[in-house]
């Protein structure tokens, strides 16, 4: 199992005139539903001991990790925004001591990697107990999921396109899941014969993969990412380039419709305005920014 590293990125040599970037969880495996649900949020509850709180601790949750224009963020920005929903939650904050995440804030917004040797560094620089508390969980979140969790399947029709993209494009692998479960899932089934690259959090932000591998090569128009989180598409928009949602709910049926027709489309020259507008709306529509407990 290799391991990938910044210079993978900043030294990538085209095959082809187009890049397709591709996200992982969600995106090529159906983890999302069991990872979080089984994993993730009963590890928050059990970490910060707030069982009296564990109905609103899991939708605070679900809405951030799964449920929401936030759906997709890097694990550290989650619990953050967890937190912050919790506080600001009166059923949840008059039950329980929330932490507050203000530490944690600063450390998400510092522009550094977010994984767990650089929270490490800022809890041991800053003496920070919150950082040192979410370092400690998300080891043992690893832990717990590299023992416990099922292997995730890839979603139906995943295979086939990655065999047609590597046939005609360059790819890599672009996510903020940790390496040590990202590579697991790309080399346990063998898909990561099919990419030139896996990049999670350690190598930066999903914006500093394109821009390390991709920006400068390749025209905005023969770039693409496909994805299942706002986050994907806010890469996307941020380089200029095209985005193909892999819509949450509906993962098969949007692997469909990228073989049948949007992986031609893109081929062809890139989205036209108006489809890339009717992707993003079906999108959008499928991911709320307000709680169900305020709306």
């Amino acid at each position: 199992m290799r391991e990938f590293h910044k210079d993978d990125l900043i030294n990538f040599l085209p095959n082809f005139e187009t890049f397709v970037g591709i996200d992982s969880d969600g995106c090529v495996f159906d983890t999302m539903e069991t990872k979080q649900k089984e994993h993730f949020h009963p590890a928050i509850i059990k970490h910060w001991g707030l069982e009296a709180i564990e109905p609103q601790v899991r939708a605070a949750a679900e809405f951030t990790y799964l449920y929401s224009t936030y759906r997709g963020l890097n694990r550290f920005l989650g619990l953050c925004k967890t937190f912050e929903l919790l506080r600001d939650w009166p059923e949840a904050a008059d039950k329980a001591t929330i932490p507050d995440p203000a530490d944690l804030r600063i450390f998400c917004d510092s522009g550094q990697p977010l994984g767990n040797a650089t929270i490490l560094a800022e809890a041991e620089r800053t003496g920070s107990k919150l950082l040192a508390e979410a370092h400690q969980w998300s080891v043992d979140l690893n832990e717990d999921i590299d023992k416990n969790m099922p292997a995730p399947p890839p979603f139906e029709g995943v295979e086939a396109a990655l065999k047609r993209i590597q046939a005609h494009s360059d790819a890599i692998v672009i996510s903020q899941t940790q390496a040590v479960a990202l590579l697991k899932d790309w080399y346990r089934d063998n898909l990561a014969q099919y990419v030139s690259v896996i990049a999670g959090p350690e190598l930066g932000s999903k914006i500093d993969h394109f821009t390390m591998a991709a920006v400068d090569r390749y025209k905005a128009n023969a770039i693409l990412m496909i994805g299942d989180a706002p986050g994907d598409l806010a890469a996307a928009q941020a380089i200029g380039c095209n985005f193909f949602p892999i819509n949450p709910g509906h993962e098969v049926e949007s692997w469909v419709r990228f073989m049948d027709e949007a992986y031609d489309a893109f081929l062809a020259g890139g989205f036209s305005e108006a489809y890339q507008a009717e992707l993003i709306h079906e999108f959008k529509a499928l991911l709320p920014g307000i709680p169900p407990w305020k709306s």
